[in-house]
C-alpha cells in the first residue's frame, strides 16, 4: 500500500476529555467496552480528522458539541483536537508537503471560533485534507469507514445511491470532487465574462461623459478667477464697516461705565442698615429657643407619664392570664401521665401472646418447603417431557413447510428464467441495432480537427490586431498628454489674463484715470517707482480733477553720479519733473552714504523697495505699495499677451494631433473587434464539433457497455434456467421422505396436559410455603415494633411526671406577681396629672418670646428688602456695561472674521482696493451682489470633475484591460470545458472497468459467506455508467433468486458485507472500520466473517478498526482496546495485545504439562 495510518491521538474530543493515543498496528485491532462508555467517539474522532463537516453524522445537533462538555467533577473544555499521523506518504499530499515521508494531520476546533486543519503543524484547507482522503480509498464517508447503521443504509439505498461504492472502487470519488471543482471554476468563468462585457459598457458610457465634463472644468477655471477679484472688494468695505462699528462701541461702554459707579454707592449704604437690623435678632432667637425647649420638655414628661400608666394596666391582666393558663397546662399533663401507664400494659398482652406463636414456627415452614421440593421436581420432568414433544413436532413441521415453499419457488424460479432469458434475448438483438456506425465516428473527429486549425488561425489574427490596437492606444495616450499639456497651459495663460485685465480695469484713484497708467515702467523697478511716489500715483493727468498732476517746466539740479528716473521710464510730461529727482541707487551700493549729497527734492530708491529722501526721510525695503502692486500687475499683463498667442496656437495643434491619433486608434480596434468576432464563431464551431465528436464517442461506448453487459445477463441467465430445474427435481424426492405430522401433534398436547396438571400442584405448595413465611416474618417485625412502641411510653410516663411538677412550681409564682401589681395604675394615675400641670405653664412662657421675636423680623426684612432693591439696581447698571462690553466684544469680533476671512481667501498682506467715501449699505450691497452673481454663475454649472481629463485617460485604459481579461477569460472556458468532458470519459471508462471486477470478487465473496448460493450485480436505470444505479440480486443456498430488499435481515447483513469487502478487494483502502457489524450474524457466520476479515489483511495489508460485543469477534482479534468510563462521562482507553499474551501463556502451559 502507498501509505499507512500509525496512529490516532485523541484530547478533549466528546468523552475523551484527556489526551489519549490509539496505536494503529498491523492487522485487527479490536474495540470493546460497555454500551455507553464512547467505543463509537474513537471511530468518530477518525471520522472527524478525516473530514467530516456534518455535526448530525457526529451525533450532535451542531459541531462545538464534539467538544468535551464537562461532568458533574470535571470542568468543561474550550477546545478539542484530533491527530492523525500518516506514514509512507511522499507523493500523496498537495504542495507544500508532497515530498514528506510522514504526515500529521490534526483538526483542532475552539468554542466559537469554528475548526481548523493542519498538516505537519501548517494550515491546509479542508478541500485538501479531504481530497487527500479520498485519494487513497479513505474518508470519512468511504465505503471502508463501515458505522454503526452503514450495512442496513446499504441494503435500504436506492440503487443510484449505491454507485458511490463503484465509484470508490474504480478511485473517481476524487474525480467527481475535481470536476465538481472544474464546473464551479466554469460556473464562474461564465459569470466573470458576463461581468467584463457589463463593465465595459458602463466604462464606454462614462468615458463620453466625461468628454464633456473636460469642457466644463476650462470654464469653471475662468469663473474662478473673476470671482477672486470681486471678493477682494468685498472684503475692502467689510473691512472699513468693520473698524467704524469698533469706535462706536467704544463710546458707549465708557458712558455705562459710569452709571454703575453711581449705583455702587447707593447699593452700599442700603446693605449697611441691613447688617444693623439683622445684628438685633441673635439675641431674640435664643431666647424663644429656651423657652420652646423648656415647653418640649414638658410635653415629653406629660406623655411618658400617660404610657407609665398604659404599661402598669397592662402588666396586671397579663400576670392575671399567665396564673390561668398554667392551670389549665397542669391538668392536661396529669392526664398524659395515666394514658402511658394504661399503654405499657396493652403492649405486655401482645408481646407475650407473639412469642408462643414463634415457638412453633419452624416445624410448619419444614413440612411446607419439603411438599414445594417436590412438586418442583415433578413439573420441571413434564416440562422437559413435553419440550421434547414440541420441538420434534415443529422439526417435522418446519421441515415439510419448507419443502413446499422450495418446491413452489423453485418451480416459479425455473418460468421466471426462462421469461427473463427471452427478454434479454430481445434486448440485445435492438441493442445491436443501435450501435454508432464508425463513419459518423469518424467524420465528427475529422470536422473537429478542421475546426480547431481554423480556431489557431482566428487566434493568431487576434494577437496580431491586439497588437495593433495597443500600439494606437499608445500613440493616442501619448497625444491626449500632450494636447492636455497644451490645453492646461493655455488656459492657465488665459485665467491669468482676464483676471488682471478684471483687476486693473478697475478704479485705482478716487477721480478721473490715474497717471499710473500712462507710466512704462521696465521689469523690476515697479517697487522702485512705487515707493518713491506712492498715492501721488493715483492722481489724474486733468486738470479738473481734485488731485492731478499738472506739467511744469524742469528744473536746474546739480549733476550726481546716478540714473534718473527720466531716463529709465516712459510717461507723461506732467511727471518729468518729478522723475528727473528720482534717482536708482545701484546695487550692492549704500543709501545712506549717498543720502547726505542729495538737493531739495531729490529721492534716492533702491529696487527693493528703500527710500532716502533730502530731508533725511527713510524708509526700510519691504514696505510695499498699491502703486507698485499695480505697476507690476501692468508689467505682467504685456507679458501675458503674448504668451497667450503662442499657448493657443500649440494647444489648437495638440487637439488636431489627438483627433488624427483617435482615429487611427478606432480604425485598429474596430480590425480587432472584427478579428475577435471571427475567432469567437471559430471557437462555437469547435466547441459544436468537439461536443459532436464527444456525444457519438459516449454513445458508442454505452451502447458497447451496454450490449456486454446484457450478453453476460444472458449467459447467467441460461445457467440459472438449467440450476432451477435441478434444484426442483431434487427438492421434490426429499419431501416423499419426511415423516407424518400428526403423529407428533398427538404427542405433544398429551405431554401439554401432563404438565399443566405438575403446574398446578406446584403452584399450590408454593403458595402455602409463601403463606408460612410471610407470617413468621410479620410476628419477628410486629415484636420489634413493640419493643421501641413500650420503650416510647415509659419515656411519655417519665416527660409528663416532670411536667406537673414543673407547672405547680411556675402557677404559685405567677399568683404572687400578680398579687404585687395590683396598685401600680394608681400611682401613675396622679404622676400623669402632675405633668399636665407643668405643661401649661411652658406654653405661656413660649407664647410671649416669640411674639418679641416676630417684630424684631419684620424690621430686618424691612431692611433686607431696601437692600436688595439697590442691589438689583447695581446689577441692572453692571449688566447693561457688561452689554455694551459685549458690543466692543462683537465688532471686535466682526473685525477679526473679516481680517480672517482676508488671510483665508486672499492671504498675509493682500493689495485691497480703496472702499468708497461714504460706506453706505448700497456699496456694500452691490459689490455683495457682483460677487453672488459670479459664484451663481459657478454654481449653476453644478459638480466640474477637475479631474475629468485624467479619468478619461484611466477609463479607455480600463476598457482596453478588460477586453484582455475577457480573451483570457474566454480561453480559460474552452480549456474548463474540455477538462470536464476528458473527466468523464475518464471516469466513465474506469467505472465500467470496475463493474465486472467488483461483480467477479461480490459472486466469491458472496458463496463464501454463505457456504454456497450465487450473487451477481447489474447497471440499472440509465445507459451511462456514470449515471446508473446499481442493484444486488442474491440466491442463498436453497432459496430462489431476488433483489437483496427480499432478504431476511441476517441474509441482508451477510450480502451487504459481501459487496463492501468486494469494493475494498478492487480499491483496498489503508485501513477500515467496522462498527458493530456482526451485530445481526450468529455464532457461525460471526466465524466465517473473521475469517475473511484474517484473508484480507493477508491480501490487501489493510489495518482493519473493529468495534465489537461479540465474544468470537474478539477472540480472533491481534489485540484489543477497552474502552471504560470509571469516572462518570469521562471515557478512558486500556490495551490489550493478544498475540503477545498468548506467547507469553504457552510456555508457562508446558511448564505446567512438564511438570
Amino acid at each position: 500500500m502507498p501509505a499507512r495510518f500509525a496512529r490516532l491521538r485523541i484530547a478533549g474530543f466528546k468523552s475523551f476529555a484527556d489526551a489519549t493515543t490509539v496505536e494503529i498496528l498491523p492487522g485487527l485491532t479490536g474495540v470493546v467496552g460497555p454500551n455507553g462508555c464512547g467505543k463509537s467517539n474513537v471511530i468518530e474522532a477518525l471520522r472527524w480528522a478525516m473530514g467530516e463537516a456534518n455535526a448530525r453524522n457526529m451525533r450532535g445537533g451542531e459541531m462545538e458539541d464534539v467538544i468535551f462538555a464537562g461532568t458533574a467533577g470535571r470542568a468543561s473544555r474550550n477546545l478539542a483536537e484530533v491527530t492523525l499521523t500518516l506514514e509512507e506518504t511522499s507523493g500523496l499530499a498537495p504542495p507544500p508537503f508532497h515530498e514528506a515521508a510522514d504526515l500529521e494531520i490534526s483538526r483542532k476546533i475552539e468554542r466559537g471560533s469554528g475548526s481548523s486543519y493542519r498538516v505537519n503543524g501548517k494550515e491546509a484547507r479542508a478541500r485538501d485534507v479531504q481530497t487527500l482522503f479520498a485519494d487513497l480509498a479513505s474518508g470519512s464517508r468511504a465505503s471502508a469507514m463501515v458505522s454503526q447503521g452503514r450495512v442496513g443504509a446499504l441494503v435500504n439505498a436506492r440503487p443510484d445511491e449505491r454507485r458511490a461504492l463503484l465509484e470508490e472502487a474504480a478511485g473517481i470519488t476524487g474525480l467527481h470532487a475535481r470536476r465538481h471543482e472544474a464546473e464551479l471554476k466554469l460556473k464562474a468563468a461564465e459569470q466573470n465574462l458576463s461581468r467584463a462585457e457589463d463593465l465595459k459598457g458602463q466604462i464606454e458610457s462614462r468615458l463620453a461623459e466625461l468628454k464633456k465634463q473636460s469642457r466644463q472644468a476650462s470654464r469653471y477655471r475662468n469663473l474662478s478667477g473673476a470671482i477672486r477679484a470681486a471678493e477682494a472688494e468685498l472684503l475692502a468695505i467689510q473691512r472699513a464697516v468693520a473698524q467704524a462699528a469698533q469706535t462706536a462701541a467704544q463710546a458707549a461702554f465708557n458712558l455705562a461705565d459710569a452709571k454703575v459707579t453711581e449705583a455702587t454707592i447707593a447699593s452700599t449704604e442700603a446693605a449697611t442698615y441691613a447688617a444693623e437690623t439683622e445684628a438685633l435678632l441673635p439675641q431674640l432667637r435664643s431666647t424663644e429657643a429656651e423657652a420652646r425647649t423648656l415647653l418640649e420638655r414638658a410635653r415629653i414628661a406629660q406623655e411618658q407619664s400617660a404610657e407609665a400608666e398604659t404599661r402598669a394596666r397592662a402588666s396586671l391582666t397579663e400576670a392575671r392570664m399567665r396564673v390561668d393558663t398554667l392551670a389549665r397546662d397542669h391538668a392536661h399533663a396529669s392526664k398524659l401521665a395515666a394514658d402511658a401507664e394504661a399503654a405499657q400494659n396493652r403492649l405486655d398482652e401482645e408481646q407475650t401472646r407473639l412469642l408462643t406463636e414463634l415457638v412453633s414456627a419452624p416445624a410448619l415452614l419444614e413440612a411446607a418447603g419439603q411438599a414445594e421440593d417436590a412438586a418442583l421436581e415433578a413439573m420441571r420432568e413434564a416440562e422437559a417431557a413435553a419440550n421434547r414433544a414440541t420441538e420434534d413436532a415443529a422439526r417435522i413441521a418446519a421441515e415439510s413447510d419448507a419443502a413446499r415453499r422450495a418446491l413452489g419457488e423453485a418451480e416459479s424460479r425455473a418460468k421466471r428464467a426462462a421469461s427473463r432469458r427471452a427478454e434479454i434475448e430481445a434486448e440485445f438483438n435492438r441493442l445491436s441495432a443501435t450501435l454508432v456506425p464508425a463513419e459518423r465516428v469518424a467524420t465528427a473527429e475529422a470536422e473537429r480537427t478542421a475546426a480547431e486549425a481554423a480556431l489557431l488561425m482566428a487566434r493568431e489574427a487576434v494577437t496580431v490586431a491586439e497588437g495593433e490596437r495597443a500600439s494606437a492606444e499608445a500613440a493616442l495616450a501619448a497625444a491626449r498628454t500632450e494636447a492636455a499639456a497644451a490645453d492646461s497651459a493655455a488656459t492657465k495663460i488665459a485665467t491669468e489674463y482676464d483676471a488682471l485685465a478684471a483687476l486693473l480695469a478697475q478704479k485705482f484713484g478716487r477721480e478721473g484715470a490715474p497717471i499710473l497708467d500712462s507710466i512704462s515702467v521696465p521689469p523690476g523697478l515697479e517697487v522702485a517707482l512705487g515707493a518713491a511716489l506712492r498715492e501721488e500715483l493715483s492722481a489724474s493727468a486733468e486738470l479738473a480733477a481734485a488731485r492731478h498732476w499738472r506739467q511744469l517746466p524742469p528744473l536746474e539740479l546739480t549733476v550726481v553720479p546716478l540714473k534718473s528716473f527720466a531716463n529709465l521710464v516712459t510717461g507723461p510730461a506732467a511727471l518729468t519733473r518729478a522723475l528727473s529727482h528720482i534717482l536708482l541707487l545701484p546695487d550692492g551700493a549704500d543709501g545712506d552714504i549717498h543720502q547726505g549729497n542729495l538737493t531739495p527734492g531729490q529721492i534716492l530708491v533702491s529696487r527693493e523697495g528703500a527710500v532716502w529722501r533730502w530731508d533725511g526721510y527713510t524708509i526700510r525695503p519691504g514696505a510695499t505699495s498699491e502703486a507698485a502692486v499695480r505697476l507690476a500687475q501692468r508689467n505682467r499683463l504685456n507679458a501675458l499677451e503674448a504668451e497667450r498667442a503662442t499657448t493657443r496656437t500649440a494647444a489648437e495643434s495638440g487637439r488636431a494631433a489627438r483627433a488624427q491619433a483617435e482615429l487611427t486608434e478606432r480604425n485598429a480596434r474596430a480590425a480587432e473587434q472584427a478579428a475577435r468576432d471571427a475567432r469567437r464563431c471559430a471557437e462555437q464551431r469547435f466547441d459544436r464539433a468537439r461536443s459532436e465528436a464527444v456525444r457519438l464517442v459516449a454513445e458508442a461506448e454505452r451502447a458497447s457497455a451496454k450490449l456486454a453487459t446484457v450478453k453476460a445477463q444472458y449467459d447467467q441467465t441460461s445457467a440459472e434456467a438449467a440450476e432451477a430445474q435441478a434444484i426442483f427435481t431434487d427438492i421434490q424426492s426429499k419431501a416423499a421422505e419426511l415423516p407424518d405430522i400428526h403423529v407428533a401433534r398427538a404427542a405433544v398436547e398429551a405431554a401439554r396436559a401432563a404438565l399443566n396438571t405438575a403446574r398446578q400442584a406446584e403452584s399450590a405448595a408454593r403458595r402455602e410455603l409463601e403463606t408460612l413465611r410471610s407470617a413468621d416474618a410479620t410476628r419477628t417485625k410486629r415484636l420489634e415494633i413493640l419493643d421501641r412502641e413500650r420503650g416510647d411510653w415509659v419515656e411519655r410516663a417519665r416527660d409528663a411526671t416532670d411536667r406537673l411538677t414543673d407547672l405547680t412550681a411556675r402557677r404559685t409564682e405567677a399568683e404572687i406577681t400578680a398579687a404585687g401589681l395590683t396598685d401600680a395604675p394608681a400611682v401613675a394615675a396622679a404622676a400623669r396629672r402632675d405633668a399636665l400641670d407643668a405643661l401649661g405653664a411652658a406654653e405661656a412662657s413660649h407664647r410671649r418670646a416669640a411674639e418679641a421675636l416676630h417684630v424684631a423680623q419684620t424690621n430686618a426684612d424691612t431692611a433686607a428688602r431696601q437692600a436688595r432693591a439697590a442691589e438689583t439696581a447695581l446689577s441692572n447698571a453692571r449688566e447693561a456695561r457688561a452689554r455694551e462690553e459685549g458690543n466692543i466684544t462683537a465688532a471686535n469680533h466682526a473685525w477679526g472674521t473679516v481680517a480672517e476671512r482676508i488671510l483665508e481667501r486672499l492671504g498675509a498682506a493682500p493689495a485691497l482696493p480703496d472702499p468708497p467715501a461714504d460706506l453706505t449699505p448700497d456699496s456694500e450691497d452691490k459689490a455683495r451682489k457682483r460677487w453672488e452673481r459670479l459664484t451663481r454663475e459657478r454654481e449653476e454649472m453644478g459638480p466640474v470633475n477637475l479631474r475629468a481629463d485624467i479619468e478619461a485617460e484611466e477609463a479607455e485604459a480600463a476598457i482596453a484591460t478588460i477586453e484582455r481579461e475577457r480573451d483570457e477569460i474566454t480561453s480559460a472556458i474552452a480549456k474548463l470545458r474540455g477538462s470536464i468532458g476528458h473527466l468523464n470519459r475518464e471516469g466513465r471508462e474506469r467505472l465500467s472497468a470496475v463493474f465486472t471486477e467488483v461483480d467477479k470478487h461480490f459472486q466469491t465473496l458472496f458463496s463464501r459467506m454463505f457456504g454456497g448460493g450465487k450473487a451477481h450485480l447489474a447497471l440499472v436505470g440509465s445507459d451511462d455508467p456514470l449515471e446508473a444505479g446499481l442493484e444486488i440480486y442474491a440466491q442463498p443456498p436453497g432459496k430462489k433468486l431476488a433483489t437483496l430488499s427480499l432478504l431476511s435481515g441476517g441474509e441482508q447483513a451477510l450480502t451487504a458485507l459481501s459487496l463492501i469487502f468486494a469494493v475494498f478487494k478492487c480499491n483496498p483502502a489503508p485501513i477500515s472500520v467496522l462498527d458493530e457489524v456482526d451485530a445481526p450474524l450468529d455464532d457461525a457466520n460471526v466465524e466465517r466473517f473473521c475469517s475473511l476479515l484474517e484473508d484480507m489483511v493477508r491480501e490487501t495489508g489493510t489495518r482493519f478498526l473493529v468495534v465489537t460485543h461479540h465474544h468470537l469477534t474478539m477472540a480472533r482479534m491481534d489485540r484489543l482496546y477497552g474502552v471504560t468510563m470509571q469516572e462518570r462521562g469521562i471515557s478512558r482507553l486500556l490495551s490489550v495485545d493478544l498475540a503477545r499474551a498468548v506467547d507469553m501463556i504457552e510456555p508457562a502451559g508446558h511448564a505446567m504439562a512438564a511438570e
